[in-house]
């Protein structure tokens, strides 16, 4: 008693069109069946290997965290030496350790020339004898099984006396030229 309604006029010619009418049907469910289900395992297996990724990612992400962060701390270490190193304090207490004294009192040039403030020797420091703190390697012994090489100390001549500056009044400043308009 089942049976297919007939169909008429313009349904009749759109069912001629269509094919796979009858037994076909079963027929072309198949690739559409094999195509859906290839289509859900590729995107499966797509986002199975995005979630790998992602993951290597965040791994990856954190170790580099953890060696910023001990950079950070490392670079945090070495800051807090430095400015313990550039105390004003312990820059004395080392200078004082490599043999320095504290400076007599300046003297200043002026872009002029003249000389403002009388220049005197520092503290402890005799005039006429002169160590240098850092030796040339000419004075440094060629073997070094020797030992210390002796260092000759300069005595000032006449011609070094004179070299020196002396306080003097200070000279007339020279004459600035103004500049003139137009050139």
């Amino acid at each position: 008693m089942s049976r297919k309604p007939q169909l008429r006029g313009r349904a009749a010619r759109l069912a001629r069109l269509i094919p796979g009418a009858g037994g076909r049907n079963q027929a072309a469910r198949t690739p559409f069946v094999l195509l859906v289900v290839l289509l859900l395992g590729g995107g499966l297996i797509g986002l199975l290997v995005l979630n790998s990724a992602l993951s290597e990612g965040a791994f990856r992400l954190d170790d580099l965290q953890k060696e910023t962060q001990s950079l950070t701390d490392e670079e945090q270490a070495l800051q807090r030496d430095i400015d313990a190193y550039s105390a004003p304090d312990a820059l004395q207490r080392r200078a004082r350790e490599l043999g320095m004294i504290p400076g007599g009192d300046p003297a200043f040039l002026d872009p002029d020339g003249t000389v403002k403030g009388v220049p005197s020797p520092a503290e402890g420091m005799e005039s006429d004898a002169f160590a240098p703190l850092v030796l040339a390697p000419e004075a440094l012994p060629a073997d070094p099984a020797a030992g210390p090489a002796t260092i000759p100390t300069p005595t000032p001549t006449p011609l070094d006396a004179a070299a020196l500056p002396t306080p003097a009044a200070p000279a007339a400043p020279a004459p600035t030229p103004t500049p003139t308009l137009g050139r």
